[in-house]
């Protein structure tokens, strides 16, 4: 019995050698083959990633002013954003704000500096908001935005929200006019009884401003 077990476990081991020098073995050859063909799938795929990557972003031209303080950036950038482009335009704007407040917010006609609800003097704020209808509405935008009436940006916020704006914002948006042009809408928009020195402002800012590439 044991001799049959011997034979039988002999012939299995010798089997398996036999099958095992049967096997393929891997030529050099075809290693070096699938490295080659790795490496190109690799190059086709980098080649890929860069046709679909994004490129890089357009970039437009927008006005920087040059010395200009916090309070007439934002009034600068604020145009841009409401689409007045026009250099002359947008001087005009400012020209007549600065001619009004020197972008003070909290200033009170006379000069004095108080906050919104101690103004009691008739104009107020960057453009001296006088009338009644517009010193209350001010104080009634703030309250519906949850802004401070005695603040610059609640204050140019309402000043787009007037109808006496909405009647020239369009027009302001007409590019290639002289200052002149401009200033006839200001006038229109404020009704000044004093016109100072409104355009020799308007001339400084269109010295001041310059373009500058960013992206959009």
């Amino acid at each position: 019995m044991l001799k049959n077990f011997t034979f039988v476990a002999v012939s299995l081991l010798g089997m398996a050698a036999t099958s095992a020098a049967t096997l393929p073995t891997p030529s050099f050859a075809s290693i070096s083959n699938l490295d080659t063909q790795i490496n190109q799938i690799n190059k086709i795929q980098e080649t890929a990633t860069k046709e679909v990557a994004p490129e890089d972003k357009p970039k437009e031209k927008r006005l920087i002013c040059r010395g200009c303080n916090s309070n007439e950036l934002f009034t600068l950038n604020a145009l841009q954003e409401r689409g007045i482009t026009d250099k002359a335009a947008i001087a005009t704007v400012m020209a007549n704000i600065k001619q009004e407040s020197q972008f003070i917010p909290n200033v009170c006609e006379g000069g004095a500096r108080v906050p919104y609800r101690a103004c009691r003097s008739g104009g107020f704020g960057i453009i001296q908001f006088t009338s009644s209808d517009r010193f209350y509405g001010l104080g009634t935008h703030a309250s519906r935005i949850g802004g401070d009436p005695s603040s610059f940006d609640t204050q140019l916020d309402y000043v787009f929200t007037e109808p006496q704006w909405r009647q020239i914002e369009d027009k302001l948006k007409v590019p290639n006019q002289p200052v002149n042009f401009y200033m006839r809408l200001a006038y229109s928009w404020l009704g000044w009884g004093v016109k100072g020195p409104r355009e020799s402002y308007a001339y400084d800012y269109l010295k001041r401003f310059e373009y500058e590439e960013v992206v959009s």
